[in-house]
């Protein structure tokens, strides 16, 4: 049995050798790199991965062979080449000068063997398992989830106080980013919006002082200022603090408003962004916000107030001239007025048209129709805020799409 004395190497400016240019050495340079090593890549021939890495300065490409001498001045040689004979001799010659060699054909041969790794935040995780590459990887996957999630112990090592800005995604408390669910286990303080995915609500520590940001004082600019006292608050006494959100904490989320209010505090804070409705709802409908030969572009618009009203900074007629994809976030009360605008600003009255409610959740519906009659369809079928609508031709290629596939499905996949 071999015994291994696991260490964490400084490669920062030393010369590291790697021979061989196939999948192995692609998948070992990156972390490579990352550790400020000068490698030198010796190999008659790259793949195209390899080829996209050799802008970074610290990565040098010898077109050859290995020869005699190579191995001069190196602390650290990988050996990945198909070739036994080649590999035995790096590997003699590294001995030869006692320089530690991982071998990717042989590790018995080997003097060094490389852990199956990952981080988070500044700890790095490395196992080895023995000779099995599978147990190694799934040990390492299990420690990093649990770093994440926060079950792990080292939770109270990483807690950094400060108020941190989530998003949490379109409303599926599984599209929540891994960093952001790891926030949520080691908060103090939760403050929540209504469209914050509620389940990770329940997740929670008892002892994790909550606040529901749709209870609190009413009026926009009062319920904003509230929020901001609490954030500053809380953060000046030291606590984790977690302002979560719906989708994207910048994307008409106010985020970047409770930002400058910790920041004229003097309150450390941080923005985890998140998967925007805007995009993620439409997707998950099937309805791409781009498609090549359809749109070269897609614009996101707030509707909270109408065309007409003197605080709109919307440029509707212009909206109306684009030809590509609008979708439309807060906008379920002032569509009809919405729609009327456009449509008489010169977008068609038949471009076509969705709407999604509660989209990604498990009551999603979503509703078809042309922009002349979205409203009226959203109407008819009870289909209410929050929803997301889309306007464009990309909703009747995802509906051309659905109908082949419904055509395939009743067809059979069956020859005669």
């Amino acid at each position: 049995m071999t015994h291994q004395y696991l260490s964490g190497l400084v490669l920062d400016g030393r010369r590291v050798v790697v021979v061989g240019g196939g999948g192995v050495a692609q998948r070992r340079l990156p972390r490579l790199l990352e550790s400020g090593a000068r490698i030198d890549l010796i190999s008659p021939s790259i793949t195209p991965t390899i080829e996209g890495l050799l802008g970074n300065p610290s990565l040098s490409w010898i077109e050859r062979g290995f020869q005699d001498g190579d191995l001069d001045g190196a602390w650290y040689v990988v050996v990945a080449t198909d070739d036994a004979s080649v590999n035995d001799q790096v590997s003699a010659e590294a001995e030869e000068r006692r320089i530690f060699c991982v071998r990717s054909d042989d590790r018995a041969r080997a003097t060094a063997w490389t852990p199956a790794s990952g981080q988070h935040d500044n700890v790095t995780i490395g196992v080895l398992g023995g000779g099995d590459h599978r147990k190694s990887a799934a040990v390492r996957d299990a420690i990093l989830e649990g770093l994440r999630t926060g079950e792990l112990a080292a939770r109270d090592v990483d807690r950094r106080p400060g108020v941190y800005l989530v998003g949490g995604g379109p409303g599926d408390p599984d599209l929540i980013t891994v960093r952001g669910r790891r926030l949520l286990a080691e908060a103090d303080v939760v403050v929540a919006d209504r469209l914050a995915p509620q389940p990770l609500l329940d997740e929670l520590h008892p002892d994790v002082e909550l606040f529901d940001a749709a209870k609190l004082p009413r009026g926009r600019a009062a319920q904003q200022e509230e929020i901001n006292r609490i954030l500053v608050d809380r953060g000046r006494a030291g606590k984790v603090v977690v302002r979560l959100k719906g989708g994207d904490p910048y994307v008409f989320g106010r985020g970047f408003e409770e930002a400058l209010a910790c920041a004229e505090a003097g309150v450390p804070w941080t923005v985890v962004p998140g998967i925007t409705s805007s995009i993620s709802v439409p997707a998950v409908s099937g309805i791409p916000v781009t498609h090549r030969g359809v749109t070269h572009e897609f614009t996101v618009v707030s509707g909270h107030i109408p065309p007409s009203h003197p605080d709109s900074l919307v440029n509707w007629d212009a909206l109306a001239q684009l030809h590509g994809t609008l979708v439309l976030l807060m906008a379920v009360e002032n569509l009809p007025a919405i729609a009327e605008r456009l449509i008489s600003a010169g977008r068609p009255a038949n471009t076509p048209a969705a709407a999604i409610a509660d989209g990604t959740l498990p009551g999603q519906r979503m509703v078809t129709s042309d922009l002349d009659g979205i409203a009226r369809a959203m109407q008819d079928d009870g289909v209410g805020a929050p929803a997301i609508v889309v306007v464009g031709n990309v909703v009747e290629v995802a509906a051309l799409a659905r109908d082949r596939a419904g055509a395939s499905e009743r067809g059979g996949g069956g020859v005669g």
